[in-house]
């Protein structure tokens, strides 16, 4: 019920969207992922259904101007999107530029309104330091979310990462973990630290096994 069932592939179809809203439904996961481009087609599908609709903003790169980020989560909005996931503008970070980024994510906090906001840090880019200042501008923001990776990046979700998030985050702030979650084990491990959401598209096919 924690889990995000996550689909984001480039190459992914209609009939790969498709099951994954109905592993969704069996499974009774949180939500489904998906790409922008099916967040109506998920909409229809789940119309008689409790799960959610997700989607991504400035993905997997996040180097889209702050007005095309607020386009794209305006559109998935009123496509029938639940929940945003944006990615941070890296660069502002390795810049220090952290009034920039807050702001960044303010604007689109605004248009989201009372829909949940995930922001994504990507934590295999960010130092220590940097993944610390970026638990202030999430907290700062009024984000709903601190989400770890985009599992587009060179590495995933680590122990460690939650650990120094939990630590440095408001208390306004949930934290969800994503990339490279694939069994049960590791999962647990993330909600004993302090996860409260799990980005993932392996489990669901393993509670079917």
């Amino acid at each position: 019920k924690i889990v995000d069932h996550t689909l984001l592939k480039p190459v992914a179809t209609k009939s790969d969207i498709e099951l994954l809203c109905k592993e969704a439904t069996l499974a009774r996961t949180f939500s489904v992922c998906v790409p922008p481009s099916f967040v109506t087609f998920c909409k229809n599908k789940l119309s008689n259904s409790d799960v959610k609709i997700c989607t991504v903003v400035g993905f997997p790169n996040g180097y889209s101007t702050v007005k095309t980020k607020i386009f794209e989560a305006e559109d998935a909005l009123a496509n029938g999107a639940d929940e945003i996931d944006m990615v941070i503008n890296l660069g502002f970070v390795k810049e220090k530029k952290y009034s920039e980024e807050l702001n960044e994510i303010l604007s689109i906090k605004k248009v989201c309104g009372n829909k949940v906001l995930k922001v994504i840090i990507e934590t295999c880019y960010l130092t220590q330091e940097e993944k610390i200042e970026m638990c202030k501008v999430v907290t700062d923001s009024g984000a709903d979310y601190i989400k770890t990776s985009t599992g587009f990046g060179p590495s995933g979700a680590t122990l460690e990462d939650v650990k120094l998030i939990k630590k440095h985050i408001g208390n306004n702030v949930k934290i969800k973990v994503a990339g490279g979650i694939r069994d049960f084990s590791l999962a647990e491990k993330f909600i004993n630290l302090g996860a409260s959401r799990i980005g993932s598209s392996k489990l669901v096919s393993l509670a079917k096994n």
